[in-house]
């Protein structure tokens, strides 16, 4: 999953979105620097990870992509997830996600002090180009896919995958409909059991 799910999988709880939003930014186990309560965020984004890498339905999604994208088609596929989250997203919150993505804007940039300097340093950016509303639309997908293909140090083809978001859309808003729920469900019971 990428930005929105994980931020939305988050609930209500500050700190636990704190860290699953950075947890990208924090290797091994660099995570200890930080406060307990955001520790537990960068505890379920990585548990959101695991589940996600290993479910099968989420291996069928990569498969229609492995031949062109080969270890690419994870990332690729987070993003087209969070798409399809985006524009059913009535489904799973009665705010709009125009609020939703304007409070988590707010709330992330007033504890900067909080945050790794890399993040720090892509906010301005992710914010001006509005990356979590504009995974609704092909263009934002687009944008973010050309972004990420320029950091690659190899050639990922991630700039052409919104061609293969349009080929596969039905097949892949299924398996988004099918997985997503189960997600919830597992989550949910990781932050019960993973409660201070």
């Amino acid at each position: 999953m990428n930005f929105l799910a994980h931020i939305y999988l988050s609930g209500n709880d500050e700190d636990l979105k704190i860290g699953n939003f950075i947890a990208d930014f924090v290797k091994g186990r660099a995570y200890n620097t930080f406060d307990p309560a955001i520790q537990r965020g960068i505890k379920l984004h990585r548990a959101i990870d695991h589940y996600t890498d290993t479910h099968p339905v989420v291996s069928q999604s990569k498969q229609k992509l492995w031949e062109k994208y080969r270890h690419f088609s994870g990332v690729i596929v987070d993003i087209y997830y969070d798409h399809f989250l985006a524009i059913n997203w009535s489904e799973f919150s009665k705010e709009s996600l125009t609020t939703y993505v304007d409070e988590f804007y707010s709330m992330i940039t007033s504890h900067g002090d909080k945050l790794p300097e890399s993040v720090n340093h892509m906010m301005p950016y992710m914010i001006r180009k509005n990356w979590l509303l504009n995974y609704a639309n092909f263009e934002g997908i687009e944008d973010v896919m050309q972004g990420m293909s320029r950091r690659t140090k190899h050639d990922s083809k991630m700039e052409q995958s919104v061609e293969d978001l349009k080929f596969y859309y039905e097949e892949f808003g299924d398996e988004f409909a099918e997985f997503f729920p189960q997600l919830e469900t597992h989550v949910s019971k990781w932050i019960l059991e993973n409660m201070d």
